[in-house]
């Protein structure tokens, strides 16, 4: 039995997605920005895409701006309102710590163009307090940019009380929904944000499709030059299956919102104390309010690179942290901003259930990782104990 158990990576794309997306690719094939019918075919399929992304975000289809991807949301978010600011305007961008690097990186490159920014502190619960943002915001801050759940522990923030915050000081306020959209209802309304990115392969959609919701009278310039496709926001052809996929996750999403939650709800709970009471030495890292699907643990005295393949070769894939920052050696950034040592950050893992796991899933995995936890933890302690002086 193969078990998936990271879906805050990538999903599985769904029967019913990949199906449409064929039929997109042999008979949707006219540039939606065509006149003649076959343009116009196209056109309706992404209308059809853009009615079903609004209907998931409780939002009207022309605030929805179709991207490549949910890091070019985040882009076409941060860098529009940047390129909109007038040169002697505003130059002050607050994010917090925890961000996925779509945010933090963009932040570094507008700081070369003379941007400030600001990061929030998050503590050892993952959450951005309101006092935090509150200390933090000026006159001078442009907008802020608080994910509604983090990649790597699954903790909410207090999304509609931060943007709050920022429009009494004239801020506007941006959310990476990437991990929330098709987990737990959204509303932009109820959210109160100006701005919010998804991506359709978090969902079991597609890759290289995501989506940039925008307020309506929000003003925004577009870092890409060229065409006038998704109302002058987003230049070039839109990736018409790509589009179509993404439309068709989010209806399948919408439909199975409530009951698909509650399910990985129990699921996870269950795999998280199953962990705990079984192996000791270990702790979940974020507390309060979650999404439903994720868990990070830490494995006192492993090292999670040598738990993750020793789980591979069992044939279970779990991650240590985001996908986008696989590779590198150094601790996780959101541990480290949560005040984890870098010891305790590098022997954690994140499980992130989805779409098709099951509880026989959860069982093979609370079966196998008690024995290989115990087995790192004594070549550990070899190693250590035969260590040159």
């Amino acid at each position: 039995m193969r078990v998936y158990l990271d879906h805050n990576a990538t999903t599985p794309v769904a029967a019913e997605v990949a199906d449409a997306m064929h039929e997109a690719v042999r008979g949707c094939f006219g540039n939606a920005s065509s006149i003649h019918a076959f343009g116009q075919a196209a056109k309706a399929a992404l209308d059809d895409a853009r009615s079903a992304v609004a209907e998931l975000l409780g939002a009207r289809p022309n605030d929805v701006i179709f991207t490549g991807s949910g890091t070019e949301a985040d882009n076409l978010a941060i860098r529009g309102v940047a390129e909109a600011s007038p040169a002697a305007g505003r130059r002050h961008l607050i994010a917090s710590a925890i961000e996925h690097e779509a945010v933090l990186n963009t932040l570094k490159a507008l700081s070369k163009r003379g941007w400030t920014s600001t990061l929030l502190p998050v503590g050892a619960a993952g959450v951005v307090e309101p006092a935090a943002l509150e200390a933090a915001i000026t006159d001078d801050t442009a907008l802020v940019s608080v994910m509604h759940a983090n990649n790597e522990i699954g903790t909410l923030q207090p999304i509609a009380e931060l943007a709050g915050i920022a429009h009494r000081r004239g801020a506007v306020f941006h959310t990476d929904a990437v991990q929330t959209a098709g987990k737990l209802p959204l509303d932009v309304g109820a959210l109160g944000v100006d701005l919010l990115s998804i991506s359709a392969h978090k969902f079991n959609g597609p890759k290289g499709v995501g989506a940039l919701w925008m307020r309506r009278g929000m003003r925004l310039v577009a870092p890409t030059t060229g065409g006038r496709q998704e109302r002058n926001r987003r230049a070039g052809t839109e990736n018409v299956p790509a589009i179509v996929g993404l439309g068709v996750a989010a209806r399948l999403a919408a439909a199975k919102l409530t009951r698909e939650a509650a399910r990985l709800r129990t699921l996870r709970d269950r795999l998280e104390s199953s962990l705990l009471d079984r192996i000791p030495d270990t702790a979940v890292n974020g507390v309060g309010e979650r999404v439903p699907n994720t868990t990070n643990i830490s494995f006192h005295g492993v090292e999670a690179e040598a738990l993750l393949i020793a789980l591979d070769l069992e044939g279970i894939a779990v991650s240590t942290g985001s996908a986008c920052s696989s590779g590198t050696l150094e601790p996780s950034h959101v541990l480290r901003a949560m005040g984890l040592t870098p010891r305790r950050a590098q022997s954690s893992i994140r499980f992130s259930l989805g779409l098709g796991n099951t509880d026989a899933e959860v069982d093979r995995l609370v079966g196998v990782l008690p024995p290989l936890v115990a087995r790192l933890r004594a070549l550990s302690r070899t190693r250590t104990a035969y260590a040159p002086a």
